[in-house]
């Protein structure tokens, strides 16, 4: 119940996430290049982190600590959620056990059903008010606090996993706070359905008795206090003041007054007011305090998401480019490079109808424009592993101005030739640009971009335009 999905994370995804930090290896590059990738989750760093993990939990070994740790949760709040309802049916019951002597006195069942909720739930305000102190007196009391303690009859494998995840105490605050809503809950539903069950097979005279000096007239303005949130729609769930004169009770000896029973056919009439009672302060109201506890345990997993050692790392490298650039376009005059003549641009245009890589996978011609501060809708993948009619379809596709990334450092090869042979005539204008590595900052040794120079030259074809290397590039970068 607690591994349940809350939105787009939940206790899993911030546990797999916190295994993969500790272990991932990821270069600066693959972390740019997942964040180009997902732009549209720019702003949403918790999405984000979602999505990341989702993308990498395959790396972690199985069975995942994430589902171990889910498992034991579960396990551990379906049996307090078992026992909590067996223990209100038994409890419920005996509140209304009728021996045919005495009735039963509504007063005890009230205080279990509307004052001790009450209490209850105003003492878990005030512990989600100091969810943020890691050691809560209140928290504490909980039942399903303590009921972590069976940990030391768990196995030793377990064991030493939950010993050595690091929870944030927020967030297991607000585990334990939303799980203890949950089995009050189901408190009150066994409560509710005992008292429905000795309704239902008995005939029960219901009174109230209590030595506080409480008159019938002031105890029937107390009851339709209490009965404000049905009394406008529900007038019959209401002890009207003829009932409640006469089903008061006074314990002197075993005899019954003699008024009381004659009006015994009416006492019974009480269920309704009991019922709507533990309805309203026993399950609604509880109902509302763990949808309160189920978002601030939201809030917590936000915060405790993003409070993770390593996510403010992984985040800025998601976000950051690379290098900075500047990409202000201006065209240099047809020169010698290299003792041929080829048409060389210095710098590139901001702006491009597609950019396209020779076996340079998309992932990495994201991270190479956003080093570059290039902008384009069409980025493809061309040559290495795809097959000729893969690029053909993306020949089809151009047009205009294309820029196409090469490695510096591989020569150009024939099926390369071929591919710019059929692009040509589908473009205006194609800029070639020879990168360096990564680490490089792309910028590549002035003799490979000689070799590229050397093999466009022979086409003499005046659409290709080689991006020449910056003037302090050497081969001794």
């Amino acid at each position: 119940m607690d591994a349940q999905k809350t939105s787009s994370m939940d206790l899993k995804s911030y546990i797999n996430l916190y295994a993969l930090l500790a272990m991932d290896k990821s270069t600066v590059e693959e972390h740019r290049a997942f964040g180009l990738a997902q732009a549209t989750l720019k702003h949403k760093p918790i999405e984000l982190l979602v999505t990341w993990t989702k993308e990498h939990v395959h790396k972690l070994s199985l069975p995942l600590m994430s589902e171990k740790i889910a498992t034991y949760l579960y396990g551990v709040t379906f049996t307090l959620v078992v026992v909590a309802l067996f223990l209100g049916i038994l409890s419920g019951v005996t509140l209304l056990r009728y021996n045919g002597h005495e009735p039963v006195n509504v007063v005890y069942f009230m205080a279990m059903v509307i004052f001790v909720p009450l209490l209850t739930m105003t003492m878990a305000l005030f512990s989600m008010f100091r969810s943020n102190t890691t050691q809560s007196v209140l928290l504490h009391l909980s039942p399903a606090y303590w009921m972590e303690k069976i940990i030391k009859f768990l196995p030793i494998g377990l064991q030493k996993i939950l010993e050595d995840f690091k929870m944030n105490p927020l967030l297991g605050n607000w585990i334990v706070i939303r799980r203890s809503q949950l089995i009050a809950l189901f408190f009150s539903i066994g409560l509710l359905l005992a008292l429905m069950a000795v309704v239902t097979t008995k005939d029960i005279a219901f009174a109230w008795s209590t030595t506080l000096q409480l008159s019938a007239e002031g105890f029937h303005g107390f009851l339709s206090s209490l009965s404000l949130p049905w009394r406008g729609w529900m007038p019959d769930a209401v002890p009207s003041l003829e009932l409640i004169e006469q089903s008061q009770y006074f314990r002197l000896g075993d005899k019954l007054s003699e008024e009381m029973i004659t009006h015994a056919s009416k006492l019974g009439e009480w269920w309704k007011f009991l019922a709507m009672s533990t309805l309203f302060y026993a399950v609604f109201l509880r109902v509302l305090m763990y949808l309160l506890a189920s978002l601030g345990l939201k809030k917590a997993l936000e915060k405790s998401f993003l409070s993770l050692a390593g996510v403010t790392r992984l985040l800025r490298e998601m976000h950051e480019p690379i290098i900075s650039t500047s990409a202000t376009m201006k065209e240099a005059e047809f020169i010698t490079f290299a003792d041929m003549a080829v048409p060389t641009v210095d710098t590139l245009e901001n702006q491009y109808d597609s950019v396209q890589g020779w076996a340079i996978p998309i992932e990495n011609l994201l991270v190479i424009n956003d080093a570059m501060q290039i902008k384009t809708s069409k980025i493809y993948e061309v040559g290495g592993s795809n097959s000729i009619a893969e690029d053909t379809i993306v020949i089809q596709k151009s047009s205009a101005e294309v820029l196409l990334y090469v490695k510096a450092w591989e020569p150009p090869t024939m099926d390369f030739m071929d591919y710019i042979e059929e692009l040509l005539p589908k473009v205006d204008k194609l800029i070639l640009y020879p990168i360096g590595t990564q680490e490089d900052d792309y910028i590549p040794k002035a003799r490979f971009v000689d070799i590229w120079a050397r093999k466009i030259s022979p086409l003499k074809e005046v659409k290709i335009w080689l991006k020449r290397a910056k003037a302090e590039d050497t081969d001794v970068k």
